[in-house]
């Protein structure tokens, strides 16, 4: 047997029924089943990465409210080519309409989801334009190598230049470079504590806080999550399995830190933390454990799970509550760490 069936092979526990998604979020499962989707599971990685996503589903139902999907929420943006770990990678800076040129604002660095295989900056843009304007900050989301194209650490490799990039060159888009965080969502959010724990190992100044919403923290495939979600949409244990197939060139890689963060991380001298989670998904365990470590290192953290919510819910603050109640908690968070105007909550 491989490492990676040890690791991530099927139990024989007996399930609990799974949690109910609420009405709102039942929707957008209801929607994005209509538009006919195939099971990642079952595709190459060219064929996943055209498959319909959340954000699909979303912008359908505003179209079927009426409503603009392309409406901007009075934030702006414009698509840049930064410097990657082994050349140039796509980056979308958010900024708020209503953000004067004459003085320098915060620095969110973003980082989207998608299993380090599918998924990119259109995608994953409900997020950072939400933050950004819930939060008064300029976000710069930033897109980075993926497999199986290019295996583990690539991705962690092109974050670490990105965060390096954005502190040399925040004042040429207006941004602070004394008060720059680090965020992302799934796949993203791994990334986006490896950059804190990288930067922390090579001496770079340290991000001003850590926004992980549902992130990819451990190996357990058997946790209670797993075992209650193993059939959930959008995400379930067999597209966990698929990416899992495609990120690694070597087995024993599945045990690097930055990927078993709650098991073989140094979690030590890390920046303040808010953790987001979501009921329904098999990656809830592991980001609550992630929680718990984090504080048991001495970290400050703030972490909520959203419950009758599924993974992927965070950037659906058009037509999910929770979500811009998700975002509202981030932006909280992450004002409290910038020093900025604390708001209601």
């Amino acid at each position: 047997m491989s490492i990676i069936d040890k690791l991530f092979g099927d139990n024989d526990k007996p399930r609990d029924p799974p949690a109910k998604a609420d009405g709102p979020m039942q929707k957008v499962l209801d929607e994005l089943a209509s538009l006919s989707g195939k099971p990642i599971e079952t595709l190459s990685p060219e064929e996943a990465r055209q498959q319909p996503t959340p954000t699909d589903a979303v912008k359908s139902l505003l179209r079927k409210d009426g409503k603009d999907p392309s409406d901007d929420m009075g934030v702006k943006t414009s698509d840049i080519t930064i410097p990657g770990a082994a050349g140039p990678i796509q980056a979308r800076i958010y900024k708020p309409h209503d953000h004067s040129e004459d003085k320098l604002h915060p620095v969110v660095v973003y980082f989207h989801g998608g299993g380090f295989v599918i998924a990119d900056l259109d995608v994953y843009d409900g997020g950072p334009r939400g933050v950004s304007k819930m939060a008064d900050v300029i976000v710069v989301s930033v897109h980075y190598r993926q497999a199986p194209e290019h295996h583990f650490p690539a991705a962690h490799d092109d974050a670490l230049a990105a965060y390096r990039w954005v502190l040399e060159n925040a004042q040429t888009f207006r941004g602070d470079p004394q008060k720059v965080a680090v965020m992302g969502e799934s796949a993203g959010g791994n990334l986006a504590i490896g950059v804190s724990m990288m930067a922390r190992d090579a001496g770079l100044p340290a991000p001003k806080h850590q926004v992980l919403v549902y992130p990819v923290a451990g190996v357990d495939m058997n946790n209670e999550s797993y075992v209650e979600n193993a059939d959930a949409k959008p995400l379930n244990k067999p597209m966990m399995k698929w990416f899992v197939k495609h990120i690694f060139a070597n087995e024993a890689d599945a045990q690097d830190p930055r990927i078993n963060i709650v098991e073989k991380a140094n979690l030590s001298g890390l920046p303040s933390t808010t953790v987001i989670c979501a009921e329904i998904d098999p990656l809830r365990t592991e980001g609550e454990l992630l929680a718990e470590k984090l504080e048991q290192a001495g970290v400050d953290v703030r972490h909520k799970t959203f419950k009758g919510s599924t993974h992927e819910f965070f950037g659906m603050a058009a037509v999910v509550p929770d979500a811009a109640a998700a975002q509202t908690f981030a932006a909280h968070e992450l004002k409290r760490a910038f020093g900025t105007a604390i708001l209601p909550i």
